[in-house]
């Protein structure tokens, strides 16, 4: 999500980050407007100064964590090194954003079938952008790999690396985040390209 640059922003944030919460413990259905706006301490018709509506809600949510994660892959992609040594940053931004924002994996698994159709079909086309940067680095470490297996091994890291939600309760987070990181290493720097 966005950084705030002011009140209006900040309470933007404010309800976006709630949201999330309430999104991942209950559900998209589970949660109302007068739920959202007593949880961030205004009713729930006062929402709608800052979004025309739950759906809204959800699809800027939705778009503005795929935005963050396509930016992030490709500022790591951009930095320039070795194609391990991008990997690993990519690894590391993934697990770092699993691990700071567990509720919007949780809402983004659950969730995204109650995105109207254009703003999933945005989501979808900043995914496949995202996957397509892990998938570019993979194909370079491991010569001869197609980019059909290079795009299940990326699938599978995240599906490793976004585990946390699950995870996190089984040790300390620096724990989690080292054998999660090693696991994931591991997994996709010893592909077969066979």
């Amino acid at each position: 999500m966005a950084v705030p640059t002011g009140a209006a922003t900040g309470r933007r944030e404010q309800i976006l980050t709630v949201a999330a919460r309430l999104f991942a413990k209950h559900g998209f259905h589970g949660v109302s407007i007068a739920d959202l706006g007593a949880a961030v301490g205004v009713s729930g018709p006062a929402l709608y100064r800052h979004f025309p509506g739950k759906e809204a809600l959800l699809a800027e949510m939705l778009v503005g964590i795929s935005e963050h994660l396509l930016a992030g892959g490709r500022e790591r992609a951009e930095a320039g090194g070795t194609a391990r040594e991008t990997l690993a940053a990519l690894v590391d931004f993934q697990l770092d954003f699993a691990l700071t924002s567990p509720e919007l994996i949780v809402v983004q698994d659950r969730d995204l079938a109650n995105l109207p159709p254009e703003p999933r079909r945005k989501v979808r086309l900043l995914q496949r952008t995202y996957v397509e940067i892990w998938v570019e680095v993979l194909r370079e470490i491991t010569p001869g790999l197609s980019p059909e297996a290079a795009r299940i091994a990326a699938h599978g890291a995240f599906g490793l690396l976004n585990s946390t939600p699950h995870s996190a309760a089984y040790g300390s987070a620096r724990e989690v985040a080292a054998r999660l990181r090693g696991m994931a290493w591991t997994a996709l720097t010893t592909l077969d390209p066979s």
